[in-house]
């Protein structure tokens, strides 16, 4: 049966990309605004780093956003393999932004809290706007949520295997994001509770530091991915080896001894495969085969967008396989 495309491939993933993005920011631009007058109220460490957690995702939806856009240009002579690797780039810096807007924030300020020994004020404020922030947040991961099993049934794989090898950086931002919202409100609302039950600061101030440090995970996972994308990663195993078989059945084609597959971009694959054409036949027929090969491959992945086979050289049969990504 042919596979699915590539997230973000086609029009109606980008657009459900898009939405789920907007959602997101909109949620998080409130949640900030409510988190932060709360906690200037209650003097919570735990709240104040939860209002930067929620403006550090509010400007991380923006860069998504852009990616989005910047990164659905057409390719041109500038750039002829397309701005695919612009999303990455917006993609990264959004996750540098959770780094230090996010992690920094909230561990500092968990620390001097604990050295200081500040007390909060009003604890009811802390509460109500911590449930109002878990259902709007729950609303947007809700929505990321459906569209990572979406795309996971339609590959026939684990909502984890999706998350680890798609090229759609956004949805995987905002998942991650919001996951690590909901678990930050939950330490937060814990490390307030602590507070008010022993009378001691020092369980606002952990709770800020573990918030912190939950960002610094989100933050470093999201870079390595989009580093790993930006230097040229290939595709995933199942989908180089079912490449290699398509290009071996060709009727002319004796082997496939070398293939190599690139992400240009959420959704978008570069394939370029050494192939050793039977001794006998003609330039028209190495040229119909290429043609086909392209149909082939296109019809199974509508993602990949170019397609080079240089022939050359190779021995029956050695067909390179178990190449691309293993995860």
């Amino acid at each position: 049966m042919p596979a699915p495309a590539e997230p973000g491939s086609d029009g109606e993933g980008e657009n459900e990309s898009v939405g789920t993005v907007i959602v997101a920011g909109l949620a998080n631009l409130v949640i900030a605004a409510a988190k932060f007058v709360a906690g200037l109220i209650s003097g919570s460490a735990a709240m104040l780093s939860e209002s930067a957690h929620s403006l550090a995702d509010t400007v991380t939806e923006v860069f998504l956003f852009v990616a989005l856009r910047r990164g659905g240009k057409p390719a041109d002579e500038e750039h002829p393999f397309g701005y695919g690797k612009e999303s990455f780039v917006w993609a990264f810096i959004a996750a540098l932004f959770t780094f230090i807007g996010g992690a920094g924030f909230s561990i500092y300020h968990g620390v001097t809290t604990i050295i200081s020994g500040e007390h909060s004020g009003h604890y009811l404020i802390s509460y109500i706007v911590l449930a109002v922030s878990f259902v709007a947040e729950g609303t947007s991961w809700l929505k990321a949520q459906r569209q990572v099993k979406g795309e996971s049934q339609r590959w026939g794989i684990s909502k984890r295997r999706y998350l680890r090898l798609t090229s759609d950086t956004t949805v995987k931002a905002v998942y991650f994001e919001d996951s690590a919202a909901l678990i930050g409100l939950l330490l937060a609302a814990g490390g307030i509770g602590l507070a008010q039950l022993t009378g001691s600061e020092t369980w606002d101030g952990v709770a800020s530091i573990l918030i912190g440090l939950l960002l610094l995970v989100v933050a470093t996972v999201l870079a390595r991915a989009n580093v790993s994308l930006l230097v040229g990663r290939a595709v995933p195993r199942r989908m180089h080896n079912q490449i290699a078989d398509d290009l071996a059945s060709l009727d002319v084609v004796t082997a496939v001894p070398t293939l190599l597959t690139m992400q240009l971009g959420p959704g978008e694959i570069l394939v370029a495969a050494k192939v050793d054409f039977e001794d006998h036949i003609t330039g028209g027929q190495i040229e119909e085969a290429s043609d086909e090969a392209e149909r082939r491959l296109r019809a199974r992945y509508p993602g990949i967008r170019y397609v080079f086979l240089d022939p050359t050289r190779g021995r029956a049969g050695l067909n390179h396989r178990d190449g691309g990504v293993d995860i």
